[in-house]
């Protein structure tokens, strides 16, 4: 087990370091929705009452030219968490050197400063996203201890996470309360669920969730899918699909899943058939006959009704990805459906693994009604495949 930030000890008078993701969507310089700003307050806020000097750093985006930096900037980012603090953050806009430096050395106890986008140290090499040894180096030389609080990153092992922590010295890097919550609630789900499991997995491709796919197999009592990937399946069981998203090298793969599996995988009984992928375009309800000038853009009611039939028993669900073009208003109502019916199970653990299902939940008002909304899309995916996540496991034991 992971030594949590609880773990570390007293850190009054510490540099503790807090790598959080604060990879907000931004417009002309404003930030749109801060959700992942306040998930992350718990854990500054336990190094700040206790005294500590806190250093937090975050990618955000992409950095692939210099162009970037001028919207890739965390200042908006360091001002909008200051109103969230109340208090004071002062902003370093560079990633290493003797300003930054200076500025943490001042710190006193119970101050708060951040540094800008990790990002900007790819554009000489990917440093940040490779791992450079020299630039973790450099960050974990800053401070007394780490703090890993960043889940959408920890499936990667970068300068920001494992570069730290494999040079902050044995013992001083810890996860934060964001990380320690999508563990007991992600991992508890997978490894040790209250029964019936459900997973519902679905988004575009399967060669996305393969791993996804065959570890809940495993776990789950059943497995619902939905989505773009239903039509791979759909075909390997001999049905119409018309030029429905489909990847034809994976058909024989779908095939032998669904002979291993048996009744445990639940497939759409309908679909939301068009002839033209707009969200304006004359739609209508296909069973067994899409015709071959149509697409399946979202699950029917049918396959709704069916899906809530097997959602209403679950004592744990996982939710992993849209039941159609959900962007498009005209073809959500799948996902709308499985989204209403998951939110409202009583007594049941409800967690939603992020990306998609994530954006849909929050945008249909249903966020309060779920146990656990994970903050990482891709972070999440690998979790539930089973994969060991490098920027938790190169912490410290306890």
């Amino acid at each position: 087990m992971k030594k949590s930030i609880k773990d570390l000890g007293n850190l009054q008078g510490k540099k503790v370091l807090i790598r959080v993701d604060f990879n907000v969507p931004l417009k002309d310089g404003v930030i749109t929705n801060d959700n992942r700003i306040t998930a992350a307050i718990p854990t500054i806020n336990y190094a700040l009452e206790q005294g500590a000097k806190v250093v937090v750093f975050s990618h955000l985006g992409r950095v692939k030219e210099e162009a970037d930096k001028a919207t890739k900037s965390l200042a908006p980012v360091a001002a909008r968490l200051a109103e969230v603090l109340g208090q004071v953050v002062k902003f370093i806009p560079t990633t290493r050197g003797e300003d930054l430096d200076e500025a943490v050395k001042s710190l006193k106890n119970g101050e708060i400063l951040m540094f800008e986008n990790t990002r900007f140290e790819d554009l000489d090499g990917k440093k940040e996203s490779k791992n450079d040894e020299e630039l973790g180096k450099y960050w974990a030389s800053l401070g007394d201890v780490f703090v890993n609080d960043a889940f959408g990153t920890a499936h990667r092992a970068h300068a920001s996470n494992k570069g730290i922590a494999s040079n902050i010295g044995a013992g001083n890097s810890a996860f934060g309360f964001l990380i320690e919550k999508e563990l007991k609630f992600i991992g508890g789900a997978v490894d040790n669920p209250v029964r019936p499991l459900v997973a519902i997995i679905g988004g575009a491709k399967v060669s996305d969730k393969i791993g996804v796919i065959e570890n809940l197999l495993e776990k789950a009592d059943k497995v619902i899918i939905g989505g773009g990937m239903a039509y791979t399946f759909l075909k390997a069981t001999g049905r119409s699909i018309g030029i429905s998203l489909c990847e034809d090298d994976k058909v024989e793969y779908a095939s032998q899943l669904l002979e291993k599996a048996g009744d445990k995988i639940v497939l759409p009984v309908d679909t939301v058939a068009v002839k033209e992928f707009s969200n304006e375009a004359p739609s209508r309800i296909a069973t067994d006959d899409i015709q071959e000038d149509e697409e399946g853009v979202d699950i029917g009611p049918k396959s709704v009704e069916l899906f809530s039939e097997v959602l209403k028993d679950a004592k744990t669900v996982i939710w992993n990805g849209p039941m159609g073009v959900f962007e498009m208003p005209n073809f959500a109502k799948g996902t709308i459906g499985v989204c209403e019916s998951i939110a409202n199970l009583e007594d049941a653990t409800t967690i939603i693994g992020g990306g998609d299902s994530a954006t849909a939940a929050i945008q249909l008002g249903y966020a309060d009604k779920f146990s656990h909304i994970s903050t990482g899309g891709g972070a999440s995916l690998e979790y539930l495949e089973g994969k060991i996540l490098p920027g938790i496991e190169s912490l410290s034991d306890k």
